[in-house]
């Protein structure tokens, strides 16, 4: 099916965003992105993450994505394919970096994401996203990286202290 040509950047434009809202913790704009009824599965080497609901998610993200992390989202390679002009399947090449300062550990790894898109109201949203790891390298550390600029710790859900 060929659509018009901005239909397939607004699509771009719409995963960028998506990363950029996650490494930032600007969830009040993530939200904007979601459909209602968004759906994720994320499968990596450590952990299965699946959340229903643009509440659910954003909670699970907003604690996910908090002022003791500092995180990379880069995805490209997209292929998008219009199975109907208000609804689109995309799959993108993840290169991503997480520093969990809380737990002491950084998570290296790439992953293919697979997203379902939906035009609701003019405007292209996530219904669907998941992802399954090509890799992950889970590494401990126990000395704190000189960090000289670290975003997540102002803007940054405050997570309660850990118990002692």
């Amino acid at each position: 099916m060929s659509l018009p040509l901005e239909d397939l950047e607004l699509i771009r434009r719409l995963k960028y965003a998506y990363c950029r809202c996650i490494d930032t913790a600007n969830f009040a704009e993530l939200k904007d992105l979601f459909t209602e009824d968004v759906s994720v599965r994320y499968v990596g080497g450590s952990y299965v993450f699946e959340a229903a609901g643009r509440d659910v998610v954003l909670e699970a993200l907003a604690n996910a994505f908090h002022s003791e992390a500092i995180a990379v989202h880069h995805v490209n390679h997209p292929e998008i394919d219009f199975v109907s002009p208000t609804e689109a399947t995309g799959q993108w090449y993840l290169k991503d970096w997480f520093l969990d300062l809380r737990n002491k550990i950084i998570t290296d790894g790439t992953s293919f994401y697979r997203d379902t898109y939906v035009k609701q109201d003019g405007r292209w949203k996530i219904k669907r996203a998941s992802y399954e790891r090509v890799y992950e390298i889970v590494t401990p550390f126990t000395d704190v990286p000189n960090i000289t600029a670290h975003y997540l710790a102002r803007h940054g859900r405050k997570l309660p202290p850990l118990a002692a």
